[in-house]
Formats: structure tokens, sequence, C-alpha cells
């Protein structure tokens, strides 16, 4: 027999997605208070507390998208896809500046970034489509032309702010929650040689000198250890100098002289590293595998298709941002600036990251809800 009322609600609702996103948090909020304590500037010294106010919002607004029906969601997909478009549109017309990126769109006290909120919707948006109008069979190019249209519009809006990185990943989350959908061997074949091809077009046209300058340092971070190869250095001394157990909590060098720049944003993981060693970082990386595996069990135990590929398309966006910060800290991928999840130091990201808890959490208590 169910239990009506709250204590029934409790008994039904599913909190692990918040309980492991909170259990990271920890971990990431101890890791950044480490990495800031010693610093000469004022206002990183307390930045650890403005990133809890913003965790907890972040909580606060995943729980309250928890109860809303993924029908909602479904109505919901193009309205906050052509939204979000007009914002990008206007970020790049009346946006803020700052160091050398125009992102954000500040309306009074408030500073939005709207390139982070076009991930949900490129989700909501490519789940729908295939939802509706997805064949039964494998997908063809033909059948991509519409998503990809709809994933490239908002990925050269964001690249031109500029922002390369949330750029790859709106391109990542289409190519995964594609391959999901099913794609026919012929269409991946074709799809690799279009994407080697407008890479290199890419590289020589689209990218800007300090963009290439990144790819370049990867190849070759020894070749300007003072410039440009100067922070991939440093990560790797600071990951390796920690070893099997590492240092100790609150002992990096690297954050205690300020040898290594934005520690508490893109190289949160290389001081964590420092101070915890292989064994730490690798029960924070068992931390991110249980949450993914997680979502993907959803993805097959859902009946709609539609709560199907949104559990993918976040799956997908929590691996990208993990594998791709962690990878370009480590040095085996170029530096593109993007957070590590519920690590890294920002409201924005947190509020990303806590919708998309909140949208999964709602499609697993529909279960039993709705």
């Amino acid at each position: 027999m169910k239990t009506s009322g709250i204590l029934g609600i409790l008994q039904r609702y599913d909190f692990s997605f918040f309980i492991i996103s909170i259990l990271i948090f920890l971990v990431g909020i101890l890791n950044l208070y480490s990495a800031t304590h010693t610093t000469t500037v004022s206002w990183l010294q307390g930045v650890y507390k403005v990133q809890i106010l913003f965790f907890l919002f972040s909580v606060f607004v995943a729980a309250m998208v928890s109860f809303i029906s993924p029908k909602i969601f479904f109505k919901l997909a193009l309205p906050a896809y052509l939204v979000n478009t007009l914002l990008l549109v206007a970020v790049l017309i009346l946006g803020h500046k700052g160091m050398g990126a125009q992102r954000w769109l500040v309306i009074g006290p408030a500073r939005i970034q709207p390139s982070e909120l076009m991930k949900i919707s490129i989700i909501l948006m490519l789940a729908k489509w295939y939802a509706k109008h997805g064949p039964v069979n494998e997908l063809g190019l033909k059948e991509l032309i519409v998503p990809f249209i709809m994933v490239f519009l908002p990925t050269i809006l964001i690249i031109m702010e500029p922002d390369l990185g949330t750029g790859l990943i709106l391109m990542l989350i289409f190519g995964v929650i594609s391959f999901y959908r099913k794609l026919k061997w012929k269409t991946i074949f074709i799809i690799g040689l279009i994407t080697i091809v407008s890479g290199s077009v890419m590289y020589k046209f689209g990218l800007k000198a300090y963009q290439r300058r990144r790819i370049l340092t990867f190849l070759n971070p020894d070749a300007d250890t003072r410039g440009s190869g100067y922070n991939a250095i440093q990560s790797k001394i600071a990951i390796g100098s920690g070893k099997a157990s590492g240092k100790g909590f609150m002992k990096s060098s690297q954050a205690s002289f300020n040898y290594l720049p934005e520690k508490h944003t893109d190289f949160v993981f290389s001081i964590f590293n420092e101070e915890h060693g292989f064994i730490g970082s690798f029960f924070l990386i068992c931390l991110y595998l249980v949450l993914m595996l997680r979502l993907i069990w959803l993805a097959t135990a859902v009946n709609s298709f539609f709560d199907s590929i949104i559990c993918v398309g976040v799956m997908s966006l929590f691996f990208w941002h993990t594998f791709i910060n962690m990878g370009m800290v480590m040095g085996v991928l170029p530096i593109v600036g993007l957070p590590l999840p519920y690590m890294s130091y920002g409201g924005s990201g947190l509020l990303t990251f806590g919708i998309c808890i909140g949208i999964v959490t709602s499609i697993s208590n529909s279960r039993k809800f709705f």
C-alpha cells in the first residue's frame, strides 16, 4: 500500500541524483577552499562562500524543476530553444565584455550566460525532434539535416563570442544523441570524413590566433614555457607531484605559491590531484561514473523515447565536461576552458548542472508520480 501525503512523496522520490551531486560538490568546495585560501587576491579568498550560495540556489531550482512533469518539458523545448537563440544574438550585440570575450547579458545585478542554458535547450530540442520525427529505422544523412541545423546555428553564435569549448560541447551532445538514435554505418563514415575536413578548414580560417596557439601548445608545450605553454606545464607538474596519495589537504605548492593560474576554475582538478594523488582522483572519477551510469540506467528504464533521449543528453553533457576538463589539465587534450562539474567555480555552470539534475529526477519520478 502506498503511503499518502508528504511521507508518501518522500518514499517515492528519487534522491539519487541529488545525493551524488552533493557528494561531488562537497569534494569540490573543500578543494576550492584549499586552492584559494593562500591567494593574495582578496576576492578569491571568499569564492568558496559564493560557490556555496550558488550551489544552494541551484539545488533549490533543481528541486522545483524535479516536480514538473516531463510532458511540460516536451512543450517547452521549442520556446526555450527560440528564446535562447535570441539571447545569444543579443549577447553579440549588447553583451558584457570581459577577459577578451563577450558571453554575458547584464540585467541589473544579474549576469546571464545564455550559452550555458543553450546546452539544456539543445538536449530538450533534439529529444523532441527525434521523438516526433525520427524514423523507425537507422538514420541517414537526410534525417540529420534538420537537427544538425538546430545545433549548428547556436554553435556558430557561441563560437563568435568567442567560446569554442561550449560550441564544441553542443556538437558533441548532438553526436552522442544522434548515435544513440542509431545511425547507419555509412552515415557514421561520412560524418567522420566531414568532421576531419571541416576541422582542418576551421583550424585554418575559423579559429583566432590564440585558439590556434592552444592547439600548438598542446602538441608541444615546451616551445613556449613562459607564454602559451605555461599553464599546461604547471598543471602537469601539479598532477605529477601528487603521486599515489598526494601531499595532503591544503598542501598544494602550486596553489600556495600561485604558480598555476585559474586554479579555481579550469585547473581545479590539477590542485585536487596534487593534494590527493591518484587514489583521491580515482575516488572522484568513480563518483562521476556513478552519476553517468545512473543516467544510462534511467535511459533504459523509462518508457518514453523523449525521456530516454534527455537522459542520454544529460549524461553526455556531464561526460564531455568531465572528460575534456580532466584531459586538458593532464595534457592529453588542448585547453579549451571547460569547467569540471561541481568542482570548478562558477554560478552559471552550477545552475546548468542543477537544472539538468532536476529534469532527470523529474523523469525518474514520473514513473511513480505523473
